[in-house]
């Protein structure tokens, strides 16, 4: 999630920023903001966190911690700090959650559904989300009021951006935007001062300004990111929980033009710590590390932050891990000495109070999310129409990992060139504030499904599934049901601005509503709804008062797919009255 970024005139739109709830890079997701104040959209601020801890990172982990009456009590570091510091009889208490972006990756997601907090207690996801999401924006407009000696009166004063991974899909998009709104960016779903973009597209944007100085030198080749027209490239947001992929041209007017539909999956960075941590099963045999990580939670957490700190480190070095005092009492109740559950162990010594691990070792951890990033990549590379594709952009907290990055670029160095900006993990956040400046930068994208929406029609008995004929109760009108009709097909490239208008008519002479169910397919296409492989998505009402006409009103439908979120506009032709509706992903 990351709202950022900054806006127009002087005296409404004082401020612009965003919060961004961006997993990022080592163990846990990153959450982080920039903001630009409208009269210096070119300045973009940076906000770092940890100080109080004696850190100083771009982003703080996206953790929320709330005591036992379920009332919000930290975010970020302060969250980890406090929940490391409870007495285990009291951590069981709190709900304290971390890693919970990627909750609405690849799920059925509703407004209310719930999330597990560390303790196994269930929790309403959109507090956790919104409550993050408060903070984010209560800190972004203190940190503007006190470096800008501007006080921000109302939020919506402020454009917001929030970033998402662009394989999520509408339901997830949605949900980010109810947090918003219950979170106080937006008084009302419809607010264009929230933008919802995707964290490649951000990306993108950012690396397509960048000097040559502003990327790392692989094998001492610091090339410059060439931006004329026609050049074609691919960006590899590596984050936490999702690797996320997207090709892009660059337009004669310097919009972006989607060439692929977003890939990806969920093998980011925290696959790394989730082998790590099997790796510690695997040598604390016999139910030690079970037991240790339920007693003592606080330093296995401790133990596992430390891990993720190294794990995006730029040298190709041993690992080293700091053991707490507690686990070499566990593992002593069973082994006279913890060095003897090393015997026999590959890739891992113990090291008076340290557990060392070999570069190959720690490569081995990585292997599974290589493979899958690698694997994509060369799916996608392969096709012809990737034929002029020359640059690979790797981006995201997760990008800042030599392994990582040595491995792709050993794979593709030949072909293409790999660039990965210095600021890795904050250029979604600085991008997110270009975007938020100019939401045309991306002029058309690839829709990645098939969408339609359920119909009846005449009923034709040469055509149609007798299952599926209906008599109309008024006036015995024989029509078929659950027939899908296709708004825009897989793979095919939606301009943004594009409105795609359809005409329908109510099914009933006296129907004072129509609801519109929308649905989505990998297929190119589908005669009925319910076919194998349709999946409902969200349904909208639009009211038609005026039933004077019977079945021979018009309803009219404007939807703009090229959007990072469907917006519909139902007209009743005959009454006039407009209505733009929200199409609803949550209650299905």
């Amino acid at each position: 999630m990351v709202p950022r970024q900054s806006t127009e005139s002087l005296e409404t739109r004082r401020a612009a920023h965003c919060p961004s709830s961006q997993r990022r890079g080592r163990h846990l997701h990153k959450s982080g903001y920039c903001f630009s104040l409208a009269t210096h959209t070119d300045q973009i601020r940076q906000m770092f966190w940890g100080q109080a801890h004696g850190l100083m990172t771009v982003k703080t982990p996206t953790c929320i911690l709330f005591n036992e009456k379920r009332e919000f009590k930290k975010f970020g570091y302060d969250a980890v700090m406090k929940y490391n510091t409870l007495p285990s009889s009291e951590a069981h208490k709190w709900y304290y959650f971390h890693n919970f972006k990627m909750k609405l990756y690849n799920k059925k997601i509703t407004s209310n559904m719930e999330l597990e907090a560390d303790n196994g207690k269930k929790f309403p996801a959109l507090k956790v989300f919104s409550e993050s999401l408060r903070y984010m924006k209560d800190h972004a407009l203190n940190t503007i009021r006190d470096t800008s000696y501007q006080t921000v009166y109302d939020t919506e004063d402020v454009t917001w951006v929030i970033t998402v991974p662009a394989i999520w899909d509408a339901s997830a998009r949605q949900f980010m935007r109810l947090a918003a709104k219950e979170a106080g960016f937006i008084s009302d779903m419809f607010s264009e001062k929230l933008i919802i973009a995707l964290e490649p597209e951000a990306a993108s944007v950012w690396c397509k300004q960048l000097p040559r100085e502003g990327f790392v030198a692989e094998g001492g080749d610091r090339q410059k990111f060439e931006e004329s027209p026609g050049t074609q490239y691919i960006v590899v947001d590596c984050g936490g929980g999702t690797i996320d992929i997207t090709v892009h041209e660059i337009q004669k007017n310097q919009s972006l033009k989607e060439l692929h539909k977003a890939s990806g999956g969920g093998w980011g960075g925290n696959t790394v710590d989730e082998n790590f941590k099997m790796f510690l099963k695997e040598i604390f045999q016999d139910g030690v590390w079970e037991e240790y990580a339920q007693n003592h939670p606080t330093e296995c957490h401790q133990m596992m932050y430390n891990f993720g700190l190294q794990k995006c480190s730029s040298s190709r070095d041993e690992v080293y891990i700091h053991c707490y005092h507690n686990l070499t009492k566990v593992a002593e109740r069973k082994q006279k000495d913890i060095s003897l559950f090393f015997k026999g162990v590959e890739g891992a010594l113990w090291c008076n109070g340290t557990i060392m691990i070999t570069y190959e070792k720690m490569k081995s951890f990585f292997a599974y999310s290589v493979r899958q990033t690698i694997g994509t990549l060369q799916e996608i590379l392969s096709k012809p129409e990737m034929a002029k594709v020359q640059y690979i952009l790797l981006v995201g907290g997760f990008a800042s990992s030599i392994i990582l990055r040595e491995e792709i670029y050993q794979t593709f160095r030949e072909r293409y060139h790999i660039l990965c900006p210095l600021e890795a993990q904050a250029a979604i956040a600085k991008g997110a504030i270009l975007f938020g400046n100019n939401s045309q930068i991306v002029a058309s994208r690839i829709s990645a499904l098939t969408y339609g929406v359920k119909v009846s029609r005449a009923f034709d008995i040469a055509v149609h599934d007798i299952q599926k004929k209906r008599v109309s109760k008024a006036d015995n009108y024989v029509y078929c049901t659950d027939l899908f009709n296709k708004l825009v097909g897989i793979g095919d490239l939606v301009e943004v601005d594009e409105v795609a208008s359809y005409t329908f008519t109510p099914i009933e002479p006296d129907q004072t509503n129509v609801i519109f169910s929308f649905y989505c397919t990998e297929k190119k296409d589908a005669k009925y709804i319910d076919e194998e492989g349709l999946k409902m998505l969200g349904s909208c009402t639009v009211p038609t008062p005026n039933t004077e006409l019977g079945r021979n009103r018009q309803l009219r439908l404007d939807i703009k797919f090229g959007l990072t979120e469907f917006k519909a506009t139902g007209t009743d032709v005959t009454s006039g009255e407009s209505r733009t509706v929200m199409i609803d992903f949550l209650t299905v």
